[in-house]
């Protein structure tokens, strides 16, 4: 019976982009992207959060809020980056484009990024917390107990959210965007195996992990449930207000739960992880080997996996580990 490795924590994660991966260790991150005539570009940069130097990203609960907000911040950053390569060379600069420039001294860019952002969020929050409350509260004729209301609540949540992953799922642009997060979660499956990062060790690495962002979301809308369950209030307005007001405290315990599932694999954690990583079978699609080349590109320009290998796994990498041979088996889901 071969004998199965165990996975060691790295400390890198990120995203796809259009046509590409986004990587990220600790403050440095690294953006490759396959451009219209097949070359590959790679963008390093350093990108500091929120919050950069504060003791606050170092409470727990309370990192997590910061952390979130980063993420959507680089997130849409990196995204635009990624498209400005596929833009309509005779697109020419808007009325609004020239004056936000002008008057942000250049900084135009920036600020249509924190307004698409901002506008994200809010309306994440309308559709995925206040519309299953409202929904619900059709119910409330029907339903006298309060303690059912808050159940069904979050089951249309649930059902919301799982019809957002569905539906997008299907579009034939995000089916790419799909493999190129499926190669992203392959490398760092590969390396946190002990595994050479090489197209075909990453190619027969699972593209199911368990820090992926799908995850952190399902966490999100399972803490929100509990949350509303337990803390109640009568008046309409009130809960309102208190379902967007606990945002925050939901992103921070959702993030140490995900922190958590990082770095530990006994019983509780793969529990606990299934239902996100069942829905990452959605969110992620199996990649071919050009989309793998883009994302070891991403890796290696921020992180260097061979000194991680030696750290982790005890052992050296020479000319002959790089050789594309080996086996065809796959590693088992999440591991």
């Amino acid at each position: 019976m071969r004998k199965k490795k165990c996975s060691r924590y790295s400390g890198i994660g990120g995203q796809a982009v259009l046509e590409g991966v986004m990587m990220r260790n600790k403050d440095d991150y690294a953006v490759a992207v396959r451009k219209p005539n097949g070359e590959i570009e790679v963008e390093v940069d350093v990108f500091h959060g929120c919050m950069h130097g504060s003791k606050l990203v170092k409470i727990p609960f309370i990192r997590g809020i910061f952390n979130f907000i980063d993420s959507l911040r680089l997130g849409m950053k990196t995204l635009n980056y990624s498209a400005s390569f596929y833009e309509d060379e005779d697109a020419k600069e808007t009325g609004v484009d020239k004056a936000l420039d002008k008057v942000s001294g250049g900084r135009g860019e920036s600020i249509l990024v924190g307004i698409t952002t901002v506008f994200s969020v809010l309306l994440a929050v309308g559709i995925f917390i206040l519309l299953p409350y409202f929904l619900s509260g059709l119910l409330a004729e029907y339903v006298r107990n309060a303690s059912l209301l808050a159940i069904l609540e979050g089951a249309i949540r649930i059902l919301i959210f799982f019809a957002y992953v569905v539906g997008i799922s299907l579009m034939k642009d995000i089916h790419r965007l799909y493999q190129y997060h499926g190669a992203e979660h392959k490398c760092i499956n590969c390396i946190e195996k002990g595994r050479p990062l090489t197209p075909h060790n990453v190619m027969r690495s699972s593209r199911i992990h368990k820090r992926c962002g799908t995850s952190f979301l399902f966490f999100v809308m399972f803490v929100s449930i509990i949350l509303f369950f337990f803390i109640r209030v009568d008046h309409m307005a009130l809960k309102v207000l208190l379902r967007v007001a606990l945002i925050p405290v939901i992103a921070g315990i959702s993030y140490e739960i995900i922190r958590l599932a990082g770095r530990s694999d006994n019983i509780f954690v793969r529990i606990i992880s299934a239902p996100g990583m069942l829905l990452q079978r959605l969110t992620t699609k199996e990649p071919d080997e050009s989309m793998v080349e883009v994302a070891i590109k991403s890796v290696e320009a921020v992180f260097d996996w061979k000194a991680y290998l030696k750290e982790a796994f005890g052992y050296e990498i020479d000319e002959s580990w790089l050789a594309d041979e080996g086996t065809d088996e796959e590693d088992e889901d999440g591991v």
